[in-house]
């Protein structure tokens, strides 16, 4: 079954998490997508991750994360020749992602308007920290900047310790997929005008829609989002110290899954009808919850409690949650044997949903750098002696 994406082709001149893993999302629904670096300046995400020989390689496990199903072709964008390079993909190109400082691709005669005429039913997205528009559109910053910027890092923590920033970079992915989001939106939309569209899309933008409940409370009241830590508002929606030491994390949220923790704990005199009562008594039930989880252990509880339908569940580190066989049997992990430079197998993050059929797939493990530049420029109509006069320029 055909998959989403496949005959749409994408120019990936992206780099670090948001733009790659925004491209990467197509790529395993099928899209042709075209990854686009400098010759002499990689990727920086070629040269990040846990193992410092891939990072050498410019094979680092951040690149490996997002490049499967990717081509990869170099091309300085600086030199007139490469810039001519990229209007002749552009010309037959679906979509170009592109995550610079806004203007830059401008100033090269790159822009939206510019390849638009070139194509006019090229879907233009452009990545950046605070948008194209905008007092400080000029401005950079990446993931962990942006959490300080938004308000996101003041509301995480402890009350005792903040603020504390993510531990994963949820602004780089969150954009990374909304910007996946609007790219098919726009796809879509275009098979109804016939015409491409311009995205902005800014990461400051992403983190304040990350905080949507929070944003609206405020409006309302002007009550600022304080960092609660494991302790929530609710005491039957908290994380508990068990026998063995480990933490259990208590998701009764609602009314009724409230009344069937007390009733599980055997407490059934300590549940409440209404939300209020429950913020006003938090203190007391939290104390009584404590003693009662000390009693068993972590896994113990969990196992007690799903039982009867109550959100909980012992808090794992990634070893332990990886290893859990649920993964497997959701298919949301590829497992490559190797790659180009990476002699061992490794895994990657396919998709978080399944599709009945044509869903995402992997094909190609992450390419080496630059490895499908001459195939790409033969597929324009270069010939063998102008690729190599482009090399020995410096231009790819």
């Amino acid at each position: 079954m055909t998959r989403p994406f496949e005959g749409i082709r994408i120019l990936d001149i992206t780099h670090v998490l948001a733009g790659p893993f925004a491209a990467y999302q197509l790529a395993v629904l099928g899209a042709d997508v075209i990854k686009v670096e400098h010759p002499a300046e990689p990727d920086q995400s070629r040269g990040s991750g846990t193992d410092r020989k891939l990072n050498r390689r410019n094979m680092g496990t951040s690149f490996l994360t997002q490049a499967s199903n990717k081509r990869s072709m170099t091309l300085d964008l600086k030199d007139e020749r490469g810039r001519q390079i990229l209007r002749r993909l552009a010309a037959q190109a679906d979509v170009l992602v592109e995550n610079y400082r806004p203007g830059a691709f401008e100033a090269l005669g790159l822009g939206y308007e510019a390849l638009s005429e070139i194509n006019p039913r090229l879907v233009y997205c452009s990545i950046s920290a605070f948008g194209q528009t905008g007092p400080r559109r000029e401005q950079t910053a990446y993931d962990h900047v942006i959490q300080g910027t938004s308000g996101l890092m003041a509301m995480t923590g402890t009350e005792e310790i903040n603020p504390i920033k993510f531990g994963a970079p949820a602004v780089d992915y969150a954009t990374g997929t909304m910007a996946a989001f609007a790219l098919a939106a726009a796809l879509f939309q275009r098979e109804r005008t016939g015409r491409g569209q311009r995205i902005d899309l800014a990461m400051l933008d992403v983190a304040i829609v990350l905080m949507s409940s929070h944003l609206t409370g405020y409006s309302w009241n002007g009550r600022e989002p304080k960092p609660h830590g494991n302790k929530q508002p609710y005491a039957t929606n908290s994380a508990y110290e068990a026998k063995d030491g480990a933490l259990v994390m208590i998701g009764a949220s609602n009314l009724g899954q409230q009344r069937r923790l007390w009733a599980a704990l055997e407490r059934p005199d300590m549940a409440k009808d209404n939300n209020e009562a429950r913020e006003d008594d938090r203190e007391r039930e939290a104390g009584v919850i404590a003693d009662i989880i000390r009693t068993r252990t972590a896994d113990e509880w969990e196992r007690y409690l799903q039982a009867r339908h109550v959100p909980a569940a012992r808090v794992r580190t990634m070893a332990e949650a990886l290893a859990d066989p649920h993964l497997d049997s959701r298919g949301v992990i590829h497992r490559h044997a190797g790659a180009a430079g990476v002699d061992s197998p490794f895994a990657v993050p396919l998709a978080a949903f399944r599709f009945a059929h044509g869903g995402p797939r992997i094909d190609t493990p992450p390419p080496a750098f630059g490895a499908d530049t001459d195939a790409i420029l033969c597929e324009l109509g270069y010939a063998a002696a102008d690729i190599a006069d482009l090399r020995g320029a410096g231009v790819i």
